[in-house]
């Protein structure tokens, strides 16, 4: 189903390595959306179709107006999803969160040992706010969804950390692959090369768990689920940058995914509805003719699509095709 990540803001509590949007405690405030232009881009999203909003940043908990335009999503009928580090979640806040509408909650957990997560994520307490924050919105009836970056320091971890999810007491868990973007760029030696990433892919997609297991920034998962005869995996396409999901800055602009930093537009200056139903980089990349390289000549491109922000940021053409395309 078509949904929007709102990067609501750039402040955040901590200083996270790979962060895509490059935020943290110093991080201004004076170029966000106003809780009245909010409104209105909520508006204009629902306009456009999309029901379902993940409220993300930053930390969407560091803006002051952020029960206000979960409420405010709510009431226009969508479904209101958020990304958070967790930290900030205490019993009173999850209890709100739950009373203004929130229904799932994503909170990532980078890895079952409690140093090497906090160095990742850059606080000696972040480890244990995470869990806290998350076993508070569970337990006010809020969906929680783990989430994994996955580097070489957590490659053998996988496993584990699918496992803990489910015990827990998640509602699924998405096991997103780093991309070279932000901070993440100075991650260049904890990046998976090529056969570590399908050997990651195999090991989340042969995993059989009570609760939803998902691939993220690895569109190749669908063939190779496909190829191993898993029927699970069926459904949308492997990268729906620009088809089905787009991001939208703190500031307005629009970008094809959060990973791919390819502006498309402003909503300060065009409504969202109009730029996703008429603007020419969003209708290119909705033109598999307009696909370059491995991806313009493959017979899955409906199926995987390759990785538009790897594109980019390999080769600065988001139409391009992806380094690390498995067949």
């Amino acid at each position: 189903m078509n949904h929007i990540s709102w990067n609501t803001t750039k402040r955040c509590n901590l200083y996270c390595k790979h962060c895509y949007r490059e935020c943290g405690p110093n991080e201004l405030d004076s170029d966000e959306l106003s809780t009245k232009e909010g409104k209105t881009l909520l508006e204009e999203i629902y306009k456009a179709g999309f029901r379902i909003i993940v409220f993300s940043g930053g930390e969407p908990l560091m803006r002051n107006d952020i029960f206000e335009l979960i409420e405010y999503a709510s009431s226009l009928g969508m479904t209101t999803l958020m990304g958070s580090n967790g930290t900030l979640i205490t019993k009173e806040c999850a209890e709100k969160l739950k009373n203004y509408g929130l229904k799932s909650i994503a909170i990532s957990i980078d890895s079952l040992n409690p140093i090497k997560h906090n160095n990742f994520r850059g606080s000696s307490t972040a480890f244990q706010k995470a869990l806290e924050g998350a076993q508070n919105c569970i337990d006010v009836g809020i969906n929680v969804q783990i989430n994994c970056t996955i580097t070489k320091e957590n490659l053998n971890e996988l496993d584990k950390i699918m496992n803990f999810a489910s015990t827990f007491g998640a509602s699924s868990c998405h096991m997103l692959f780093l991309v070279q973007v932000g901070r993440g760029k100075n991650l260049g030696e904890t990046y998976l090369n090529k056969d570590e990433y399908k050997k990651a892919i195999h090991t989340i997609i042969d995993k059989n768990l009570d609760i939803r297991i998902k691939p993220t920034c690895a569109p190749q998962y669908k063939v190779e689920s496909l190829l191993k005869g898993i029927k699970s995996y069926g459904g949308i396409r492997g990268c729906i940058a620009g088809i089905s999901y787009c991001s939208i800055l703190p500031n307005g602009d629009i970008h094809i995914c959060p990973y791919a930093p390819v502006k498309v537009a402003s909503v300060r200056e065009e409504s969202f509805d109009s730029i996703w139903h008429n603007n020419d980089i969003f209708c290119k990349l909705r033109d598999f003719k307009n696909y370059k390289g491995k991806c313009g000549n493959c017979k899955y491109i409906n199926i995987c699509g390759g990785c538009r922000a790897r594109a980019f940021n390999h080769s600065g053409d988001w139409l391009d095709e992806d380094p690390y395309c498995l067949l």
